[in-house]
Order: C-alpha cells, then structure tokens, then sequence
C-alpha cells in the first residue's frame, strides 16, 4: 500500500498541524508531527510550536471555543473551560463512570507520592484501598511501575500518560503544589488501616488483580 503524497505546496504548515490534530483521538507530540508532516531539518520544532501559535492567536482573534493545549507531552484541541458545564451536558449520560471519592482519595495520593507501595495509601487513607486500587487501574489512571526494595517485595504503582491526557496535564509538573500536606497526611493517618482477610491480601499478588493496563489504549473519563 502507498503513501498518499501531501499537497504542501498548496497547503500551509497551519493547515497541516490543524488537520492532524483535529483527527486524531489522542495528544500527538512534536516528533510525532514531525515524521508525518515530514519535515526533518533543525528548526522543525520550533517550525511546528510557532504554526501552533499562530493557530490559537486565529482561535483567539475569533472567540472560538477552543485552543491547541500541550498535555500529556504532546498536543490536542481543547474547549475552553467556560464551555465545561455545557460539555457536560452534551455526556450527562456518562456520569455514572465519574471517579468515586475514594477513588479520587487514592489517585491524589498516588499522582503526589509516587512510586507507591499499597501499604503506603491504605496507611493515608486509614482504610483497605485493594477494590478502588483496581477500579483506577482498569481505568488505565494507574499501573504497576515496579517493585519496592522491601521485605516480599511489594509492587509500586504510579499514573500513567492517560491520567495526564484524562486531567488535561502536559506532565507531572502540573499538579497543584500540595505535595507537602499529602507528605504530612502520611506520617498523621486519622485512623489505623482496616484489617483484610488473608484471602484478599494475597489478591494483590495473584496475576488477575494486578495485571498492567495497556496504557497506550484510548480511555476517556467524564
């Protein structure tokens, strides 16, 4: 099967970003725009941020309802925020799959500490977090990231770019700076962690409960 061939004499950058942005799902990032587009020389990037530029200042110019934001370490177009209740209402029939506060509760914690230990939340949160732990992960908020250097080596889990696309964040570095009251809360739990049978302690380190999410898979959240 051939490439089809880019018209880009007649087309221009702009038009080009436009375009695949608007089609695509998922935040496309600059190298990605790059190979498409393909234009490989040294000022590609700068060639692409500044068509990006251009394209929201059109957008501004013209009170549209939305602009190219960086999230999730590449771009996408996104309504303006004081467009959101009437968003809302357009997908009311998906608020049944909004986060529960406990499951909110446990990604907070998870987005400001990790890598985490499951130990570490429950310890937070003063309750068992093994069902929502679960829920966030099918989700494909949360995944395992690796092992803790501890004592049966206990499994650690961190956001995945699906949470920073889901929340709108080009990176971790976008969270609120409350990462000092999250760090005190773990020290001063309101409440000892509520006791689990041997049954579900053990569920932690059966393949079916912990099974990594493919993260590159599309989820969205509203």
């Amino acid at each position: 099967m051939t490439t089809p061939e880019i018209p880009c004499s007649s087309i221009s950058l702009e038009q080009r970003v436009e375009a695949l942005l608007f089609s695509s799902e998922r935040p496309i990032s600059e190298s990605k725009m790059k190979t498409v587009l393909g234009i490989e020389d040294e000022d590609a990037t700068k060639q692409i941020k500044a068509a990006i530029e251009s394209l929201n200042d059109t957008y501004d110019k013209n009170a549209r309802s939305f602009r190219i934001e960086r999230v999730a370490g590449g771009y996408r177009p996104l309504t303006r925020e004081e467009f959101a209740p009437l968003v809302s209402r357009l997908h009311a029939d998906r608020q049944q799959q909004k986060l529960s506060q406990a499951a909110l509760e446990t990604l907070s914690i998870i987005a400001y500490r990790q890598p985490v230990m499951r130990a570490e939340i429950e310890v937070i949160r003063g309750v068992a977090c093994g069902e929502v732990l679960r829920s966030i992960m099918e989700k494909r908020l949360v995944k395992i990231v690796g092992r803790a250097e501890e004592l049966g080596r206990p499994m650690l889990y961190g956001t995945t770019r699906d949470f920073l696309n889901i929340f709108g964040l080009a990176s971790l570095d976008d969270l609120p700076d409350v990462q000092g009251l999250v760090r005190e809360a773990s020290w001063k739990p309101a409440a000892p962690p509520e006791p689990e049978t041997g049954e579900s302690l053990a569920s932690e380190a059966s393949p079916e409960a912990v099974s990594e999410p493919a993260v590159e898979t599309q989820q969205t959240l509203e």
